[in-house]
């Protein structure tokens, strides 16, 4: 009897001790369920302060309604053109061709590859743009994330400059898109002066001057199917249309 009492007692201490890894297991992953919102909740952004909002795309976003997404609110869209040296966005000259007849603003944004020179990235976006009218102007898109590493960042901010450099030769001022991490360490000493695009979830996305904000990347969008990056523009209408104004993009953009 008494070996069976000890086999009885060894299963208890067994459940008992089952219990507590499942207990520790459950805490850990509400813990880790609870961080992640935190970190992905999107912040509460004052429309009255920030009335113009839109979305950015690329082909990753399917076939979009935009004048559905026009009905509701979405007055701006950076539309993905390039990527890297050589390429092409299969859904960008449809999305400016809709977006536009929707009668939304547009931009082209270059998703900016570390590894590949400049000037090259540069020539990349201004071919696959051609003459097509930019209201909002062209961006350049640098995150860490995406990228090879290893690479060394004074060489990445001197890719970083010289694409920025020649857009401008060409005419352009670009916008910059980047996270706070990334601004901080590629662009707040190397590349003051130029626009300002921030993703950021916090209500207060940065202390430097930005002009539009990435708030959201899991927005809802009539219109469009799935999620879909939500973005606001860094003041009101005044300085909307002043921004528009001075974006137009005039003359041929082709490079032959």
């Amino acid at each position: 009897m008494k070996i069976l009492a000890d086999i009885n007692t060894r299963k208890t201490d067994i459940a008992v001790f089952l219990c507590f890894l499942l207990a520790a297991a459950l805490l850990t992953w509400a813990a880790y369920a609870a961080w992640v919102s935190f970190r992905t909740t999107p912040p509460y952004v004052d429309r009255e302060m920030y009335p113009v909002g839109g979305m950015d795309i690329s082909a990753h976003n399917g076939r979009i309604d935009f004048k559905a997404a026009a009905r509701d609110g979405v007055e701006f869209v950076w539309i993905k053109a390039t990527e890297g040296a050589t390429f092409r966005d299969k859904r960008f000259a449809t999305n400016h061709l809709k977006a536009g007849e929707a009668g939304i603003m547009r931009g082209a944004y270059h998703f900016f590859r570390f590894d590949k020179d400049g000037v090259t990235q540069a020539i990349n976006l201004l071919e696959a743009v051609g003459d097509r009218n930019l209201e909002l102007g062209v961006a350049i898109d640098v995150e860490t994330s995406g990228n090879p590493k290893g690479i060394d960042d004074e060489l990445i901010k001197e890719r970083i400059a010289a694409m920025v450099d020649y857009l401008n030769l060409r005419g352009l001022a670009p916008t910059l898109y980047c996270n706070k991490a990334d601004y901080y360490r590629y662009m707040a000493d190397a590349l003051p002066g130029n626009s300002l695009w921030i993703c950021s979830f916090s209500s207060d996305p940065i202390s430097a001057a930005w002009t539009f904000w990435q708030h959201n990347h899991k927005g809802a969008v009539k219109g469009v199917k799935g999620d879909v990056d939500l973005n606001v523009f860094g003041g009101h209408r005044d300085d909307w249309a002043d921004f528009i104004y001075k974006q137009q993009y005039k003359g041929n953009k082709s490079v032959n």
